[in-house]
């Protein structure tokens, strides 16, 4: 009988258990109707998505990124204007795992106009921002009790390149970290430059590596940036040119040197588009690059020894301009959000070759942009 009931109890926790807490990130205007952060239970077994609803009304929430304890997220407000200041802000919150609720437990100003992309370190004592608006870089520490304070670090970037509607001041745009913790890369699309920067976690500064950037082809626009799981290998996807450059990285110094560049598009598309967002698969076998515009998932095939990319495929997100996505912690499925029908679909990915193929569910959500999973 005790065998029946511990059976009996394993099969009624079953689902729960295989349902990840999502949070969604989006632009909040009247068009869209959104409010802030979403929330949903994302179903791994079954690819399926249940909604929770508004967790936390803001303006702006678009990227999202949870503390490695899983008790916190912290979003950025894609804002120019915060307190009176030519500033955004980057909020923290608690989270309530039951019901996915989120309380605020503070904002603090981004240091820069228009943040869009943020990362919290493997130690969870930093969080660093890229400023869009204002082409720059910020980190932030972060209290034992989740909240943030105010900037550890600014860096202002400078220059320009050639595209004169586009790349006139800098523009950073994302910045993510290497798995060592010792640093930090951010791609700026106004200059044409992916920085590097070094990390010291234990303040939350940030500084220039020495050498303190590399490039990608002039006029491109690298937007959002991705490494290999081993670290040997950096993807930048660039926003302009459609494209994903490879480099070798070397995680122990900081320096990458370009090796090759792809497409993320058909080669019989003739339309306007541009990219958004780039992940790896866990094992680093696959690379996955969203276009806007030719409304897609780009999937490439990674060689095992050089880390270069074969086009695979494109497979739509089944709406118009998926601005993020992101691959689910089991690896079957990817999420995107497509920002302008207001939708978030579900792709399942074939384990075997990377490719993609829809899922019939789809749910109406006002300018969803990015996704963020909570283990």
């Amino acid at each position: 009988m005790k065998l029946l009931a511990v059976l009996s109890l394993a099969l009624q926790l079953a689902p729960a258990l295989s349902a990840q807490l999502m949070y969604v990130g989006t632009y909040t205007n009247p068009k869209s109707g959104s409010k802030g952060i979403y929330a949903y239970r994302f179903d791994a077994a079954a690819g399926k998505l249940a909604p929770l609803g508004l967790v936390a009304e803001s303006s702006n929430p678009t990227f999202l990124a949870v503390h490695p304890n899983g008790k916190f997220l912290y979003a950025i407000n894609e804002d120019n204007e915060f307190q009176g200041k030519k500033t955004g802000a980057v909020s923290a919150y608690s989270i309530d795992k039951a019901s996915g609720k989120l309380t605020l437990l503070n904002q603090v100003s981004s240091a820069s106009p228009g943040p869009c992309h943020l990362v919290v370190d493997a130690t969870g004592k930093a969080v660093l921002v890229a400023n869009y608006a204002g082409g720059s870089f910020s980190s932030f520490p972060v209290g034992a009790d989740g909240k943030l304070g105010e900037a550890a670090s600014f860096i202002q970037e400078t220059g320009s390149s050639i595209n004169p509607n586009r790349q006139k001041e800098p523009h950073g745009h994302s910045i993510i970290l290497t798995k060592n913790n010792k640093y930090a890369i951010g791609a700026d699309l106004g200059t044409d430059h992916v920085n590097v920067f070094k990390l010291d976690a234990a303040t939350a500064k940030i500084t220039p590596n020495s050498p303190a950037f590399g490039t990608v082809k002039l006029g491109s626009g690298p937007r959002h940036s991705a490494l290999s799981p081993d670290q040997k290998h950096l993807y930048v996807l660039s926003e302009m040119a459609s494209t994903v450059t490879t480099f070798d990285f070397n995680a122990t110094a900081g320096t990458m040197k370009e090796t090759d560049s792809v497409s993320t598009l058909p080669a019989d598309f003739k339309g306007q588009s541009t990219t958004a967002e780039i992940f790896t698969d866990a094992k680093g076998q696959y690379v996955y690059a969203s276009n806007r515009g030719h409304d897609s998932i780009a999937v490439f095939a990674v060689a095992p020894d050089t880390g270069k990319l074969t086009f695979l495929q494109t497979e739509s997100t089944g709406g118009k301009t998926p601005r993020g996505f992101m691959i689910d912690p089991s690896g079957n499925y990817l999420v995107a959000g497509n920002q302008d029908t207001n939708s978030v679909s579900v792709l399942k990915i074939d384990r075997k070759t990377g490719k993609l193929s829809p899922v019939s569910q789809k749910l109406d959500l006002g300018a969803p942009v990015t996704f963020a999973f909570v283990k």
